[in-house]
């Protein structure tokens, strides 16, 4: 593994700490790489959605625009 050292700020490395009393994660490297994993399966999947887009709006299937249903979708996924 690659070793980095990176700075937090306070509101993070306070939920940082809080994770870690879950007793969860080992470590807060353990935790971050989960969460770089869970962030880059969420591109994958946004990644899917916009080319499901763009070949909706190609074909004319789609009268908006893949920028209007992608917000509208991101606004729907985030409640």
């Amino acid at each position: 593994m690659i070793r980095q050292s990176i700075s937090f700020t306070e509101p993070n490395d306070k939920w940082l700490k809080s994770q870690m009393r879950t007793k969860e994660y080992a470590s807060k490297s353990e935790l971050i790489n989960d969460l770089i994993r869970q962030a880059r399966k969420q591109q994958v999947q946004l990644d899917w959605i916009r080319a499901k887009l763009e070949k909706a709006e190609s074909s004319g299937f789609a009268h908006e625009s893949k920028d209007q249903i992608l917000h509208e979708s991101k606004s729907l996924l985030n409640g």
